[in-house]
């Protein structure tokens, strides 16, 4: 038999001062399984959408939208354009509205918990306090409220997995990296972060993130 596990403290462990979360596929539904379905519905490739948003993902129109270089409309033509160039249609705004997953009422109670001891950033390439201000105390709205910091691609103009992306992060919660932990869905993102000292967490399920966040922190978070 293996030793007993050790309970944990539940106290703040020593060195960590932040919790950072990515929005999509960590706090809400990952769009990815929407993107799947759409592509099945449309006998699409397996992995179309996603092989679309990799391909020059520093300058593709997905990336350009989430700096908020372009507008809605101008990211629909050169999304569509960019999926023909790849042999297929696709509805650039029919995707667009993929993006919006349900919200995950345990890791929301998550971000509490961290939030009793530690400070909470949202890092996201995303919009969300655009879609808030249309939708005061809407669900998104409530999300937001949880966090310190919310660092916004579309508001400081570099997105993940750009290192400066991440110093913002960092300087607007007045932290050095190796004081943070950082949750995301995808290993991209994770990669600069881990490289900066961040403890990083790939969220694949939601009870394994919390598992492994509450070994991190010495929390109870199942």
């Amino acid at each position: 038999m293996g030793a007993p596990r050790t309970a944990r403290s539940d106290a703040p462990r020593p060195g960590v001062r932040a919790v950072l979360f990515d929005f999509g596929g960590v706090l809400s539904a990952s769009p990815f399984e929407a993107f799947a379905r759409y592509e099945r519905e449309r006998n699409l490739p397996e992995g179309f959408i996603r092989s679309l948003n990799a391909t020059d993902h520093h300058e593709n129109a997905w990336a350009k939208l989430e700096r908020s270089e372009i507008t809605l409309g101008r990211f629909i033509e050169l999304f569509e354009a960019e999926a023909e160039a790849a042999g297929h249609r696709i509805d650039g705004a029919a995707v667009l509205s993929l993006l919006g997953g349900e919200i995950r009422p345990r890791m929301l109670q998550a971000v509490e918990r961290c939030r009793e001891r530690y400070l909470v950033g949202l890092l996201t390439n995303n919009f969300l306090t655009a879609e808030a201000a249309e939708h005061p105390g809407g669900a998104i709205d409530r999300v937001l409220s949880l966090f310190h910091e919310v660092i916004e691609s579309s508001k400081i103009g570099v997105r993940k997995p750009e290192v400066r992306f991440f110093e913002i992060a960092c300087e607007r919660l007045g932290i050095e990296p190796h004081e943070a932990v950082f949750l995301d869905d995808l290993g991209i993102n994770l990669k600069p972060a881990r490289a900066m000292g961040m403890t990083t967490i790939k969220v694949v399920t939601e009870d394994q993130a919390l598992s492994d966040l509450g070994e991190v922190v010495g929390l109870d978070l199942s």
